[in-house]
């Protein structure tokens, strides 16, 4: 609980220092057209239980979803099996009018859940270019093509190095949201959030949600899935020190707010941490 409690401190901090800064966003109304529209589209609803939950893909948005759909009753259970439809039954706070989207920013609990950027990054290389076929066509085979000499492929065989240096090139803003910094993606200082979860303590900071909307008693944070493969300490230290680190260290800029603003450490990638 005391570990809770301090990281919540440096987090709540570091934001207002960050977001103190002149140059800074206060409101939604404040960002440019596009990226209003990104956190817009990110941030979900439940007028029911008056709250607002940015999600953030790989970050254990597809159960938080579930449970919106749980409370707004167009799911029976967290449990039901079937495939996640991402849009249906969902609340959208870009679907609202501007009066209706400043009364719930004004009025709503707003949470969002965190993670480490690049085990968060590292789980959507995996997913993304080891599972879904979709993702292949559409970002592998441009991924080789560009980044490999020679290269084309059917987008299956995208090495970890070969997705940080398409990174590298994109645009933050105009990233898919699967990689998209979640500082782009959320908007922590246009849209002061109430509660910032982490990952890394899911069950917990999930419980703690639940209570604070005032959840029935029955709706309670769905269990990992059995076929869910998590990204561990070692298969992140493996991918790390198997990666040139210059190309780490090019990449960190794009995601810096992520790991200043969420109190995540920078990867170490040192030659004694990676000959462990």
């Amino acid at each position: 609980e005391l570990e809770r409690e301090l990281l919540r401190d440096v987090r709540n901090r570091t934001i207002a220092a960050v977001c103190g800064q002149r140059a800074m966003p206060r409101s939604v109304w404040q960002l440019p057209a596009g990226q209003r529209r990104t956190v817009l589209r990110h941030l979900l609803v439940s007028d029911k239980y008056r709250f607002l939950y940015c999600y953030v893909p790989k970050v254990a948005c597809s159960n938080w979803k579930r449970i919106l759909k749980v409370l707004g009753g167009a799911l029976d259970s967290v449990d039901a099996k079937l495939k996640m439809d991402h849009k249906s039954d969902l609340v959208f706070l870009g679907d609202m009018r501007p009066d209706e989207i400043t009364y719930r920013l004004e009025n709503y609990f707003k949470f969002v859940f965190v993670r480490n950027p690049m085990e968060r990054l590292l789980s959507a290389y995996r997913n993304k270019f080891g599972e879904i076929e979709e993702y292949q066509r559409r970002y592998g085979a441009e991924i080789v093509r560009r980044y490999r000499k020679g290269g084309s492929s059917a987008g299956d065989d995208v090495t970890f190095s070969e997705f940080l240096r398409y990174l590298l090139d994109e645009e933050a803003e105009r990233m898919n949201e699967h990689w998209m910094p979640i500082y782009n993606l959320c908007q922590p200082c246009a849209v002061r959030y109430d509660f910032i979860g982490s990952y890394e303590r899911l069950n917990a900071d999930a419980d703690y949600v639940l209570e604070r909307v005032r959840s029935p008693s029955s709706v309670r944070f769905p269990e990992r899935q059995s076929w869910y493969k998590p990204v561990t300490a070692e298969t992140l230290h493996y991918y790390l020190c198997n990666t040139q680190r210059r190309l780490i260290r090019e990449l960190l800029p794009k995601y810096i707010l992520d790991f200043s603003l969420f109190a995540y450490p920078l990867p170490n990638i040192t030659s004694e941490f990676c000959r462990q």
